[in-house]
């Protein structure tokens, strides 16, 4: 075996990124440990370990008993679901079309998916607004027009890039696949989900799983539609709180912990599927 050579790069590359994730975890780290901590002993040790008479876990039973906690949790795992299901069968049929179908506007649409990306959902949030008032599904008080009239405009945000993705992973199938398909009878929508569904799995995880956090995130559009209580996704119940609990910082920390935690808990076990979807599309593209 040969033996690999030392390169005084490769060590410079792996210290700045030991550096860049430290700085980068540490932070998280100090608002969990902080989140066990009562808010006098924040202010005064915020960087000890909650250990001793310092552990507490008032801040997480104040959190549950004051905040809808589970009901916020409900609404957003419902909105993020409902927008990466949506988004990766829209996107991954529009994709298909556009990789393997010519017809007039096909260089036009393209050019239009990349200009929706220049456009930020602070630009479109008001005419979205109007409209949906005249749709009748904006604050209306039922359950599941508002999750509606949050869902609706973050597909629409998710579109652009997750046709991008899946284009660019498309383009690179081999295309005597679905030939051969074509040649068994399969109709268009047959050979899609029968032969390129399968074959692009890593991009379609990669944008669902892109599309489920951003809008698990996305306290900007819950902001405008989620005006009650019992509507708040977990995002717009953290922000509720920061305004009500401003210098609770116990409490405070307790919550970021309830909403960071089980994000980083499905980017860890989803990593692999961002990566191979990520590289595998851009390699294709």
């Amino acid at each position: 075996m040969k033996k690999k050579k030392f390169e005084v790069s490769s060590v410079l590359i792996y210290i700045v990124l030991i550096f860049w994730a430290l700085t980068t975890i540490y932070p998280i780290v100090w608002v969990i440990q902080n989140s066990f901590k009562v808010k006098d002993k924040i202010l005064a040790d915020s960087f000890s370990l909650p250990v001793g008479d310092l552990f507490t876990l008032a801040n997480y039973r104040r959190a549950f008993q004051n905040l809808n906690i589970f009901g916020a949790y409900r609404n957003s795992i419902f909105i993020s679901c409902m927008v990466a299901a949506v988004v990766i069968i829209l996107a991954g049929m529009a994709s298909f079309a556009l990789v393997r179908y010519q017809f007039k506007l096909n260089r036009f649409l393209q050019s239009m998916v990349l200009a929706a990306m220049m456009f930020p959902v602070f630009a479109t949030i008001i005419p979205v607004s109007r409209m949906e008032t005249r749709w009748g599904i904006a604050n209306t008080g039922n359950w599941f027009l508002t999750m509606l009239s949050v869902i609706l405009p973050q597909i629409a945000g998710n579109l652009a890039f997750a046709i991008v993705v899946l284009t660019g992973y498309i383009r690179g199938l081999p295309i005597e696949l679905e030939e051969a398909a074509y040649m068994e009878g399969s109709n268009a929508f047959q050979t899609f989900f029968k032969v390129v569904v399968p074959l692009t799995k890593p991009s379609f995880a990669t944008v669902a799983i892109f599309s489920f956090l951003w809008s698990y995130n996305d306290l900007f559009t819950q902001m405008f539609f989620l005006r009650t209580k019992d509507m708040w996704a977990i995002t717009r119940l953290l922000n509720e709180l920061t305004s009500m609990e401003g210098t609770n910082y116990g409490l405070m920390a307790a919550a970021v912990t309830l909403v960071v935690v089980p994000v980083i808990i499905v980017y860890i076990f989803l990593q692999k599927y961002i990566i191979k979807g990520m590289t595998a599309g851009a390699v294709k593209g």
